[in-house]
C-alpha cells in the first residue's frame, strides 16, 4: 500500500487533478458562506445532473479525435429545439411526443454535424474558434427561419406559438401542451423517481459482488484491470455507503425524500456505456489514432477527414438529443436563447472535471458536472452573504460561469508544464 502513498505519487495525483481539488474547495466553501438548505442543495443537484449530462458527455469523441472542445456544440441544440418546436406544434404529448422529437433531431443533426465537420476540416488546428464563429452564424439564420420564415414561407396558425402579429415564433414557448398538464414537459424525467438512497444501495451491492468476482479472479492467478487492494477499498466503500443510507432511510429526515429521475439516469448511464464501447471498436480507435497524430493516422491508412467528420456528427447527435432531454425538464422554451450558453456551460463543467483540450474520460464529465453545478447552485447567496448585495452575488454567478473557462484552461496549461519538468 505504501507505493500509492509516497511523496511522489501524491504530489502527481495532486497536479494532474488541481483543476478538480479547486474547485471541490471553491464548492465547500460555497455551501459555506451561502447558509442554504443541504437538502435543497441536494434537490437541486439531482435535478440538474439529470438535465445537463448528456449534453457534457457529447463532447468527450470530439476531444478523443483531436479536434478539442466543440464550440459548435450549439448547433446541435438548435436541431434539438427545431424538432421540439415541431412537436409542439403538431400537439404530440408525453412520451411518445419526447421519442418523435428524438426521431426528428436525429436527420438535422446529421446535417448540421456533417456541415460543421467539413468547416473543421477546412480550418485544421483552430477547431475551437471556428466553432464558436459558426455557431453565431447558425445563430443567425435560425432566428432568420423562425423570425421570418414563420408565418410567411413556413405557414403556423397556432395562437399560443406564433406572435400576434402572425409572423414568427414567440419569445417563449411551453412545453407544457395545450392544456397546462401535458407536452413533453418530465416526459423522461417523470416515468418514474426512485428513492435517492434505494438507488446508492443498489449500485454500493452491484459494486460488491463486482469488486468479490475480480477478487476471486485474482485468487486464480487472472489478469484484472486493478489492485487487491483496489477491489478491497470498493467493498469497504460500498459497504459503509449502504450502512449510510439505511440509517437515513429509517431516521427523521429530509434527505429520504429526495428522488432521481431513474430513466434519465438509465438513459445517462447508457450513453457513457455506448462512448466506452465505441472507443473499443475500429472507429473509436481512429477516433484516438487521429487525435494522437494525423500524420501516423494517415500512413495506417486511416481517411482522416472522414473520420473527423464522424466524431462530429456523433457529437452534434447527441448535443441534439442532450438539448431535448435538458428542455423537457425545464419544460420552458426560450426560443432564442436556450441554445445560445450549451457549449459554454458544456465546456465549463468537464474542464471543472479534470479534462483537457486533448483527452477526456466519462469520469471527467460526471465530476464536472456535479462540481460546476454544485457552484451554480451556490454562488448567488454565497456571493450576497460575502458582499451583502444579492446583486453582486448574481455577478458572482456570472464571473464562475465565464472566467471558469479561461481559468480551467490556464491551470491545465501550468499543469502540463509542471509535469514536463518533472
Amino acid at each position: 500500500m505504501a507505493r500509492f502513498f509516497n511523496k511522489a505519487s501524491i504530489k502527481q495525483l495532486v497536479l494532474s487533478n488541481i483543476v478538480s481539488i479547486i474547485f471541490i474547495a471553491l464548492s465547500l466553501i460555497g455551501m459555506m458562506l451561502s447558509e442554504l438548505n443541504s437538502v435543497y442543495i441536494f434537490n437541486e443537484l439531482i435535478n440538474r445532473i439529470s438535465r445537463n449530462s448528456f449534453l457534457v458527455l457529447s463532447l468527450l469523441i470530439p476531444i478523443l479525435a483531436g479536434l478539442g472542445l466543440n464550440f459548435g456544440l450549439v448547433i446541435g441544440a438548435m436541431a434539438g429545439q427545431l424538432s421540439i418546436i415541431a412537436v409542439t406544434y403538431w400537439q404530440v404529448e408525453g412520451i411518445i411526443g419526447f421519442l418523435l422529437c428524438i426521431v426528428l433531431a436525429l436527420p438535422i443533426s446529421i446535417l448540421f454535424g456533417y456541415l460543421t465537420g467539413r468547416l473543421f476540416n477546412a480550418t485544421k488546428g483552430q477547431e475551437m474558434i471556428a466553432g464558436l464563429i459558426v455557431s453565431f452564424f447558425a445563430n443567425g439564420l435560425y432566428q432568420f427561419l423562425l423570425l421570418v420564415m414563420v408565418g410567411t414561407a413556413i405557414p403556423m396558425s397556432n395562437n399560443v406559438m406564433i406572435k400576434p402579429d402572425g409572423i414568427g415564433l414567440r419569445n417563449t414557448i411551453a412545453l407544457n401542451g395545450v392544456n397546462g398538464n401535458g407536452g413533453i414537459k418530465y416526459a423522461l424525467d417523470g416515468i418514474f423517481r426512485l428513492n435517492l438512497f434505494y438507488f446508492i444501495i443498489i449500485l454500493a451491492v452491484l459494486l460488491i459482488i463486482y469488486s468479490l468476482y475480480n477478487l476471486e479472479r485474482i485468487k486464480k492467478d487472472r489478469i484484472v484491470k486493478k489492485s487487491k487492494e483496489t477491489y478491497i477499498v470498493y467493498v469497504v466503500a460500498s459497504i459503509v455507503l449502504i450502512v449510510i443510507s439505511v440509517l437515513i432511510l429509517l431516521g427523521d429526515n429530509m434527505y429520504k425524500n429526495l428522488k432521481i429521475p431513474l430513466i434519465t439516469w438509465i438513459v445517462i448511464a447508457v450513453l457513457c456505456l455506448f462512448n466506452k464501447l465505441i472507443m473499443r471498436t475500429k472507429i473509436g480507435q481512429n477516433f484516438r489514432t487521429v487525435g494522437h497524430s494525423q500524420h501516423i493516422a494517415k500512413v495506417a491508412g486511416i481517411n482522416v477527414n472522414r473520420t473527423r467528420i464522424q466524431a462530429v456528427i456523433i457529437s452534434t447527435v447527441l448535443a441534439s438529443w442532450g438539448q431535448i432531454i435538458f428542455l423537457q425538464n425545464i419544460g420552458t422554451m426560450n426560443t432564442y436563447g436556450s441554445h445560445m450558453q450549451v457549449a459554454m456551460f458544456s465546456i465549463a463543467a468537464i474542464l471543472i472535471g479534470g479534462a483537457s483540450v486533448t483527452n477526456a474520460k466519462i469520469s471527467h464529465a460526471i465530476t464536472g458536472v456535479v462540481l460546476f453545478h454544485m457552484i451554480f447552485i451556490v454562488s448567488p447567496t454565497a456571493g450576497k452573504a460575502l458582499f451583502g448585495d444579492a446583486q453582486i452575488g448574481e455577478f458572482f454567478r456570472a464571473f464562475v460561469v465565464y472566467g471558469v473557462i479561461g481559468v480551467s484552461l490556464g491551470l491545465h496549461a501550468w499543469k502540463k508544464y509542471k509535469l514536463g519538468k518533472m
